[in-house]
């Protein structure tokens, strides 16, 4: 049946409950930007040049005395610090390694800033290091001031190596992602001039306003609402005929968003679906191969939407388009690039991973720079939901729901865990060692930092801190501690310590029944240990001759209190919490051994305990955690087969 908002009103009543609001307090600041931004394409030498007004912000307390641009395309040229770290990662991204360095001069991607004005004066210095441009005005921006900064530009577009780029795999003649000067973020960490070497990004908020003009035959997909459907047609409004040789302007508009993604083909199948909200969700591929698929993605995307808006937050833009384009799937605010020769279930999964980045991290706009973990933990946690949920409601053949959706990422997480290539999730994302520690990190270990939290403080708890998460910070940029915070609310737990072991270090956690025995005719202690170096909340189920379970939640001392409820478990007694300093733990229950047939740590396997060998007692042959499918176990480094990276 039909998700609808009235099914979920008691998560939501929930959520609002929870304490006050706990917006950012009044030192909190934002910049914001408004780009005018206008080009001429040529589809035959694959360039374009343009013009860019931008309205800068200054929101923060500071001086600014120069400025820094993106300048991405200047990634795809031999020698490129993408370039470089792509040959030298010991477990490289075939998708880029060895590819740049033998693009000719024809085929490089580039831009060229033509001149840089300040509130229309030239500024002192303008500077290309690689992607980045940096800029020193003359006159420096105050606290409070708005600073016009217009630029001319020309670019070109590079053969599609990674996101962006002309001629994909699949035949798509461009994919413009990362395409214009885009000015970097600055906020209260100061700015943030990241080198592109392939991984994430990071925008400020603000409003567009694009015009595209480009031959005629081609179809363009865009962030944002066009705003000439009748002078386009192309299925934005009544068809009107290509004209060779000719060219249409496209207009563009989208606000509180922080990029914009385009993409063309003379080819592009356009259909659309109006959702019962007045949403309109846009889809873009090229008829043929996959057809089928396609066809059918329109209508579970509507039911994913219900779901999605339900659990994580409403959908506050008109439109969304899912485009064929790019090398894998790549998110953009109101619109993603995805390769489109799937089966059903594989579109898809990557069209539902990639609209999930519309909540984490576009509208809940982290840095992923920093905390890609943020990013793509979250929505690889997400996803697992709603695919769980989809396969509930019979619309992914072959696949059925799990009482466990991130298992895979789980069996991902622990097994590489006991490799030596683990490095922490607070690592840069474009400084982690190798391509596997990034992406088993930010994706599965961000998974599982979602699904063991519900563990801690209890599923309704998780649930319910998710969606003030979205309510509190939507349009706003929170990073690892104000999310927690956030939790730490709705549980009434404090949770500092979750953050401390799991995201910045590399410590595991290993938790056994060390042994079971009779204390007198109506009693049995129970002594559990703590083998690994991250302590955890403990959940203990006893199982007795007569088939009853009791069950027992430790809370850990640091918590100051235990988990009020959780849903996923049930019922349960909470005992003295466990001081993390004490390696051994030991309780009574009020029945005889004799009684007790299993004890079991974690019955619901939701604790990333990386040795569940030794959590049963009597000890029993343990079977391998079961995989969905969607993941290999990884025991060494090898390319990445995750959707984005």
């Amino acid at each position: 049946m039909r998700i609808t908002s009235t099914l979920f009103l008691p998560l939501a009543m929930m959520a609002w409950a929870c304490l006050a609001m706990a917006q950012p307090g009044p030192g909190y600041w934002q910049q914001r930007v408004s780009y005018q931004i206008d080009i001429d394409f040529d589809v035959n030498k694959h360039q374009f040049i343009g013009y860019q007004k931008l309205v800068w912000q200054n929101n923060s307390p500071d001086t600014i005395h120069r400025l820094f641009y993106h300048l991405y395309l200047n990634a795809f040229q031999p020698g490129s610090m993408m370039d470089i770290r792509a040959r030298h990662l010991p477990d490289p991204d075939d998708r880029v390694a060895e590819r740049i360095a033998k693009l000719k001069p024809e085929e490089y991607g580039y831009t060229r800033i033509k001149d840089f004005k300040h509130d229309g004066q030239a500024p002192a210095m303008v500077q290309e290091h690689g992607t980045i441009l940096e800029v020193k005005l003359a006159k420096p921006i105050l606290p409070g001031e708005q600073a016009l900064l217009e630029t001319n530009f020309e670019s070109q577009v590079p053969i599609q190596i990674r996101r962006n780029g002309r001629d994909n795999a699949e035949g798509i003649a461009y994919s413009m992602a990362q395409w214009y000067p885009k000015i970097c973020a600055y906020d209260r960490h100061g700015w943030h001039p990241d080198d592109y070497i392939g991984r994430e990004f990071y925008g400020t908020f603000g409003d567009f306003e694009v015009r595209i003009q480009i031959d005629s035959r081609y179809v363009v997909a865009a962030t944002g609402v066009l705003q000439n459907p009748t002078q386009v047609g192309h299925g934005y409004a009544q068809r009107t005929e290509a004209q060779p040789g000719k060219k249409l302007l496209w207009h563009f508009k989208a606000n509180d968003v922080n990029d914009f993604v385009w993409a063309a083909d003379p080819e592009y199948r356009h259909v659309t679906l109006t959702r019962a909200n007045g949403n309109i969700l846009r889809f873009f591929y090229q008829p043929g191969k996959q057809t089928e698929a396609w066809e059918k993605l329109p209508a579970i995307m509507d039911r994913a939407f219900d779901y999605i808006e339900a659990r994580y937050g409403p959908y506050p833009y008109p439109e969304y388009a899912f485009i064929q384009g790019g090398d894998g799937g790549m998110e953009y605010p109101m619109a993603t690039l995805i390769t489109g020769h799937r089966p059903l279930n594989s579109l898809v999964g990557v069209s539902v991973h990639e609209l999930l980045h519309c909540w984490y991290p576009m509208i809940l706009s982290t840095n992923e720079a920093r905390y890609a973990w943020m990013d793509e933990g979250f929505v690889t946690y997400a996803t697992s939901d709603v695919m769980d949920y989809l396969a509930g409601e019979g619309l992914l053949p072959g696949r059925t729901q799990s009482n466990l959706p991130q298992i895979s990422d789980y069996v991902g997480y622990t097994s590489f865990a006991l490799t030596s290539w683990e490095e922490p999730l607070s690592t840069p994302s474009d400084h982690f060692q190798t391509n596997v520690a990034y992406g088993v990190g930010s994706y599965s270990k961000g998974s599982v930092f979602l699904a063991q939290l519900a563990y801690v403080i209890g599923k309704e708890a998780l649930d319910a801190g998710l969606l003030r998460y979205y309510h509190d910070w939507k349009f706003k940029h929170p990073d690892d501690k104000d999310f927690i915070r956030i939790m730490e609310k709705v549980s009434g737990l404090e949770l500092d310590w979750y953050l401390d072991y799991f995201v910045y270090s590399t410590h595991t956690i290993d938790y056994a029944v060390n042994k079971v025995e009779q204390a007198g005719a109506s009693e049995t202690i129970v002594s559990l240990e703590r083998k690994g170096k991250m302590p955890m909340p403990v959940d203990v189920e006893i199982t007795l001759k007569n088939g009853n379970k009791l069950r027992y939640h430790i809370p850990l001392c640091m918590m100051r209190g235990g988990k009020k409820s959780d849903k996923a478990w049930g019922n349960f007694r909470t005992l003295d919490a466990w001081p993390w300093v004490q390696p051994v733990y030991t309780f009574r229950i009020p029945v005889g051994m004799p009684e007790v047939t299993k004890v079991v740590i974690d019955p619901t396997r939701r604790m990333a305990d990386v040795v569940r060998a030794n959590n049963e007692w009597p000890a029993a042959a343990q079977p391998p955690m079961p995989s969905s499918g969607n993941q290999k176990v990884i025991l060494k480094p090898q390319k990445k087969k995750r959707e984005k990276s």
